[in-house]
């Protein structure tokens, strides 16, 4: 890091924490807030104000972000030199590491209807979890085949499977 009259150089990944917002009426400039961690530890999360301000970049955060994808930004963290000053990162780039899924429709019932319920128990009724499990281990690594069993044991409950030795506990 190096630190000159337009703040500490600095590169940063993050989660986008909410919505973007313009910066002014033209959308040349595009405020945002980052959520920063150096552990896995939610004590240790920090929410950075960034501001993005050449118009190219500004508008990608505008348009093509959402609330959490993460994020590679550098640029220059900006540190306040009064109490009443905010501290903040002027973004010179971004990079999309990996995009949020985009979030469900609101759902107005109160859960599956009985059709879909039917729909669902008609295409998953005849699955073989047995010729799946044997599918998937046939197309795996054998080195990655305990991994493999373990995580499909996980999700689909312990399925024996002919050739593999249980390793459960």
């Amino acid at each position: 890091m190096t630190m000159d009259d337009t703040g500490i150089a600095v590169a940063l990944e993050g989660f986008l924490d909410d919505e973007t917002v313009p910066g002014g009426s033209q959308e040349t400039s595009a405020r945002f807030r980052l959520i920063v961690s150096p552990t896995d530890e939610r004590a240790d999360e920090m929410v950075l104000p960034c501001t993005a301000t050449t118009p190219a970049l500004a508008a990608a955060v505008l348009h093509d972000l959402v609330p959490g994808d993460q994020l590679r930004i550098t640029g220059h963290l900006r540190l306040p030199r009064t109490p009443d000053e905010p501290m903040w990162m002027d973004v010179t780039t971004l990079e999309v590491l990996w995009t949020a899924p985009l979030p469900l429709p609101a759902d107005d019932t109160d859960g599956l209807d009985a059709e879909t319920i039917a729909d669902l128990t008609d295409l998953f009724g005849d699955l073989d979890l047995i010729d799946l499990t044997r599918a998937v281990l046939d197309a795996t690594r054998p080195e990655d085949r305990v991994t493999v069993t373990r995580a499909l044991d996980d999700v689909l409950g312990d399925i024996p499977v002919p050739g593999v030795e249980d390793l459960d506990p």
